[in-house]
């Protein structure tokens, strides 16, 4: 394992599952300490409990609110002394189509998927600036091309796809890099019910040439390369994470 995080402090959000989960391992991995920010206090806990508790911080907070927000950048700089990467990770999904989903479903996947990432990036940019620092963003093929009965989540990913292009033009004169991972299936809670499908998994493991589903520790590896200095050259870059996915051109194969 590599050790290029020695040093640096990594905010995560969404950390208590997940991709969040095995990002913070990642980066815990590579000498970073890591900042663990959730809003299940007991899962949390549970996820930071095998990390070295000298470079740990848990962190329990709504992503969607700015005075979390805030807290969450507050907390990493006073116990770790710098904030080098924010991981925006923290995300919900709603099903249906335009007619389905509620108004109170749409604001709310919007307002965590989108302003929760505006929200973080926000109140960690003033730190990030002294650092030229990194932002990796959990955005997802969803983000790149359409799905059937997500509009909101797809909506939500769209936004966060362009997102990542605007912000990362902004920063780059202070030396901040943003990326996103655009992950497809991948096994986390999200998921699980639509792992027990087994007609569905099928689907997806015909669309997924490497296979299906991928694991959480595959995508945060690709969240510590885009962190990394091996990408200093590397920002407004969605990178799709996706087993294949996004190769196709949608025909069946033969």
């Amino acid at each position: 394992m590599m050790n290029r995080f020695e040093g640096k402090t990594v905010l995560i959000t969404g950390a208590a599952s997940g991709m969040g989960k095995a990002a913070a391992h990642r980066f815990c991995e590579e000498g970073a300490n890591v900042v663990m920010m959730d809003v299940d206090a007991d899962e949390l806990e549970d996820a930071a409990s095998d990390l070295p508790d000298d470079r740990t911080l848990i962190q329990l907070g709504d992503t969607s609110k700015s005075d979390n927000a805030e807290a969450a950048v507050k907390a990493a700089v006073e116990r770790f002394g710098e904030l080098d990467v924010l991981v925006n990770n923290a995300g919900i999904h709603a099903q249906g189509d335009v007619a389905s989903t509620s108004e109170e479903d749409f604001d709310k996947v919007m307002a965590v998927n989108v302003g929760g990432y505006y929200r973080m990036a926000k109140a960690a940019m003033p730190e990030l600036k002294k650092r030229k620092g990194s932002i990796v963003m959990t955005s997802s093929v969803s983000g790149l091309g359409g799905d059937w009965n997500m509009m909101a989540y797809n909506t939500s990913k769209g936004a966060v796809t362009n997102m990542v292009r605007a912000m990362a033009l902004d920063a780059a004169k202070d030396g901040v890099r943003v990326n996103a991972v655009n992950p497809s299936f991948t096994d986390t809670g999200m998921t699980q019910e639509m792992q027990e499908d087994d007609e569905l998994m099928e689907k997806f493991r015909e669309r997924m040439p490497l296979g299906a589903p991928a694991e959480p520790e595959a995508i945060a590896a690709v969240m510590a390369f885009l962190a990394s200095e091996d990408a200093r050259m590397v920002t407004g870059v969605n990178l799709p994470v996706d087993g294949g996915v996004m190769a196709s051109n949608g025909q069946p194969a033969l």
